[in-house]
């Protein structure tokens, strides 16, 4: 609060600034309507009497604590205080004097107490505010902290109330009646000066021992501010009763009403909320995200591609380091069969061609798809994106799915918490919205990551066509300069090349020593031509030859800019499809599926599934619909070609020896199946001998079948999806014979048209399952190697008794079903053969020729039950003699 006397003001030196300020009216307003009260007006000596004056706007108002503007005010208070002092000093009607200013900064105005003289107080107040409007108005308006000098005088008609409470203006004065309530036409009659007033509420019923009040809604704040200061304990009389007024300001926006109004209409503020979240993902993070997956395609973020790092380990690291470092893994000789050689032309055939399909690469596990993939990818030297379905398959929530997917494509920044963030956000929306849906599924969430891959693999492929181009534009410049120097050194054969830089030397003139002249350049008249004729021959002798390589450049050219299209296509790799386990299996795969068909379509990518199973393929010819997929197929190798890969490998590690024949036997057990071959190799490399090491190879595949097919116990093998008996029945068959018909093995007990076992059993890789014509066909053991463990399996007895007792008991208990029912029906029929009657005598009746039936079925059923019972009598005493 600032106080200072007229006596110190008066002395103090003032400062005049000059202001090129536009001229606003003062207006001074005067209540001639309302009559003075005793609380307003103090009595001195005589006839002198004090008041209070309001100037507003000679500070800004201050709306909040956050308003900074009030700083202004603050540094030009006292030239501002000294001015208006000034101006106001110089009116002297009825003996005007001021005696204090009291700024008050939070309304924006000031407090002037003046003394006056006067025995007619209205008159007197009118004819000094006259003076004071004049004084004003000479001097272009009174000074304020903007220079705008739109500063209004006003008559204070209550009691001036200075408060440094957090109490800020606002465009609303609340008015409390100490008293009775004022009528809203006086109400407006005393406001309604100070500004337009919008709206006057009426009193409403308060408690007891509370003042009842209104609330006087102003058009601007500035009029608030005013009525505020200048009627705050005014008193009003009407009909014999006085009411003193108290104002204070009103907040416009009651504290938490817009919480309460965004808490009390979700339906609208909760979808705007995750527009503006998505919104806010699509322009910020998803541009982060494509540039995180091109940069991981480019290997922008592996240091081991900088040439700084490639320099320093050639130089430094690589001299000085003890150990050599190791060698990349050379992959195997898996090209020397005719089988493998066709795979890889095939898929090689469709990398060098624009994408229209996606390639599927098919073969049983162990066949060596990933290792001709790498090989081929290597030699191309294309950039590659790998997606593992089978790390995928390993996640056990749909966040660590999304995680692993983002992990592998490079996709970062991912905010994964969000997903349990999210789940109570969904719990909450049907609480108060009954619905849910702002939640992405776990389909959306991987098509967002899958899409933003699409749009960096279409940045990945311009910046390598560009990067191409620029290398093509090098080399064709490079070609370019390498035959103007033949052509230039032709010419100087032929005696027509001038070098200009002679000029510099010898001038220009007509005849110089070393400049070229009217004289030959070599030779006489007879023997050369002038220089323009040798220069004409040089170039007619050479147009037709340029015209002709011109247009060679050019379909080479265009030969070289397809090729190019082709070769900066960067290559997207989908390894283990449909691999077994993983709760979100089918909606992994369908995204995976219509994605990889979308970057083949769109040209954006060559796409390469890599599928231990031809049946896999049915998710990806649903996506592309109308076009066939590109199947490339790998098969294990025949027995002479497994017999050479061993012999090469086991050379190339050293051993020179030639295989005998008993060796050469025993890896024909194997068959062609890569992984156990290589197994072979390193167990051999490891020193046991071929046979030690195939016997090791087919008693670790008994075990590991019996646990497949079979289960350890009883619970393993209620989870299974068929039962030991089917299994044991295609086992037991597959020993005898190398392939068995499909619908045969089906049709038959215990499968009797089930096909889910066997289905199942070939996604186990316990069987392979052949198709003829879009037909399955036949049924192979699921490895070559297979084929030696289903006979040790057959061939050890307590196992092989066990299993044919159960099976026994099985097919025991379906032909007792079969007699009991055809003992119900037989009883049946003799109830009916009683009343059926024949008119002809060599005529049969219906009911013999079903009995007929029943009893050859009965029959056929009750031997099969003797027979098998025997049989496992006898298992059983195996069993004994075992035990």
């Amino acid at each position: 609060m600032y106080s200072r006397s007229a006596v110190n003001l008066a002395n103090r030196n003032s400062r005049s600034l000059l202001h090129q300020t536009r001229r606003i009216r003062t207006s001074i307003r005067v209540f001639t309507h309302t009559p003075e009260t005793a609380a307003s007006i103090s009595k001195l000596d005589g006839d002198s009497q004090e008041r209070w004056l309001f100037i507003d706007s000679i500070f800004p108002i201050r709306l909040g604590i956050w308003d900074l503007r009030h700083y202004i005010g603050i540094l030009r208070e006292e030239n501002l205080l000294e001015r208006l002092h000034e101006r106001l000093e110089t009116v002297k009607t009825h003996d005007f004097h001021i005696r204090e200013l009291q700024p008050y900064q939070k309304d924006g105005g000031i407090f002037v107490r003046f003394t006056y003289t006067a025995r007619d107080n209205q008159n007197a107040l009118e004819t000094l505010q006259t003076d004071l409007q004049l004084e004003a108005t000479k001097h272009g308006g009174l000074p304020s902290w903007s220079g705008l000098n739109y500063c209004n005088i006003w008559l204070v008609k209550g009691e001036p109330f200075l408060e440094d409470m957090y109490r800020y203006p606002s465009g609303i004065v609340h008015v409390s009646f100490q008293g009775p309530d004022v009528p809203e036409e006086a109400l407006y009659s005393l406001f309604r000066p100070c500004g337009r007033i919008l709206n006057i509420t009426a009193p409403t019923p308060v408690p007891a021992g509370t003042l009842r009040s209104s609330d006087i809604l102003f058009h601007r704040v500035r009029s608030a501010t005013v009525a505020r200061n200048t009627i705050h304990g005014y008193t009003f009389s009407s009909g014999g009763g006085t009411t003193c007024l108290r104002t204070v300001y009103q907040r416009p926006i009651q504290a938490h009403a817009i919480r309460d109004w965004l808490t009390s209409h979700p339906r609208i503020v909760l979808p705007i909320i995750f527009f503006l979240l998505g919104t806010l993902t699509y322009t910020i993070f998803d541009p982060v995200r494509v540039l995180s997956v091109e940069g991981k395609m480019l290997n922008w973020f592996d240091y081991r591609e900088y040439k700084l790092y490639k320099w320093f380990r050639a130089n430094a690291l690589d001299r000085f380091s003890l150990t050599s470092l190791a060698r990349e893994d050379v992959p195997p000789q898996g090209d020397i069969w005719k089988e493998r050689k066709d795979a890889e032309s095939a898929l090689r055939s469709y990398l060098s061609d624009l994408p229209s399909t996606v390639a599927f690469v098919h073969g049983p596990q162990g066949s060596g798809k990933s290792r001709m993939l790498e090989a081929i990818i290597r030699d191309t030297g294309r950039k590659a994106l790998v997606i593992d379905c089978a790390e995928l398959n390993r996640a056990t929530s749909d966040t660590r799915l999304v995680s692993a997917l983002a992990h592998q494509t490079g996709y970062k920044p991912i905010f994964t918490f969000l997903n349990s963030v999210n789940n109570m956000v969904d719990i909450a929306t049907v609480g108060l919205i009954g619905q849910k849906g702002f939640k992405s599924s776990l389909e959306d969430q991987l098509k967002q990551i899958l899409e933003v891959t699409g749009t960096a693999l279409k940045k990945v492929n311009h910046s390598l066509r560009a990067s191409a181009q620029r290398a093509v534009k090098t080399a064709q410049q490079a070609e370019k300069q390498r035959a103007e120097e033949v052509r230039t050194r032709a010419r100087i054969r032929a005696g027509t090349w001038h070098d200009p830089r002679l000029d510099c030397i010898a001038g220009n003139g007509i005849i110089c020593e070393l400049g070229v002249g009217d004289e030959l350049l070599e030779g006489d008249d007879n023997g050369f031509a002038s220089f323009d004729a040798m220069e004409k021959h040089v170039e007619n002798s050479s147009g037709g030859e340029e015209k002709m390589s011109e247009e060679l450049a050019r379909q080479q050219r265009r030969h070289a800019e397809d090729v190019q299209a082709v070769r900066t296509l960067p290559i997207v790799v989908i390894k283990n499809y449909a691999a077994r386990g993983g709760i979100y299996k089918e909606e992994l795969l369908g995204v995976l599926a219509h994605w990889a068909a979308s970057l083949a379509e769109n040209q954006i990518a060559h796409v390469i599934v890599v599928s231990d199973n031809r049946e896999n393929a049915k998710l990806l010819a649903r996506a592309l619909p109308s076009k066939p997929l590109n199947s490339i197929a790998l098969y294990d190798a025949d027995a002479p070609t497994a017999l050479s890969f061993v012999r090469r490998r086991l050379y190339d590690a050293g051993i020179t020896s030639d295989l005998t024949p008993a060796q050469n036997k025993a890896i024909e057990h194997l068959g062609g199946r890569t992984s156990d071959l290589e197994r072979l190799i390193h167990k051999v490399c490891s020193g046991q001998c071929i046979e030690e090491a195939v016997e090791d190879i087919i008693t670790s595949g008994v075990g590991e079948l019996r646990k497949k097919a079979f289960g350890e116990d009883i619970d393993d093998a209620k989870s299974l999806l068929w039962s030991r008996e089917q299994a044991w029945t295609v086992l037991k068959q597959l020993a005898r014979k190398a392939e068995l018909p499909y619908y045969e093995v089906l049709l038959d007990a215990p499968f009797k048209g089930d096909e889910l076992p066997l289905r199942a059993m070939e996604h186990a890789e316990i069987i392979s399952i052949s198709t003829q014509h879009g037909r399955p066909s036949t049924i192979r053991p699921g490895k070559p190697v297979f084929k030696c463990v289903f006979e040790r399996l057959v061939n050890d007895p307590v196992f092989q008794a066990t299993q044919d007792i159960a099976l026994n008991e099985k097919i025991i208990s379906s032909a007792e079903n079969t007699v009991r029912t055809c003992e119900s029906e037989l009883s049946t029929l003799q109830d009916l053969s009683k009343g059926e009657h024949s008119f002809w005598w060599f005529r049969r009746r219906a009911t013999s020729e079903r009995k007929e039936y029943l009893l050859k079925k009965m029959r056929s059923a009750q031997t099969k039950i003797q027979t098998l019972e025997k049989r496992n009598v006898e298992l059983k005493r195996v069993l004994a003699k075992r035990v």
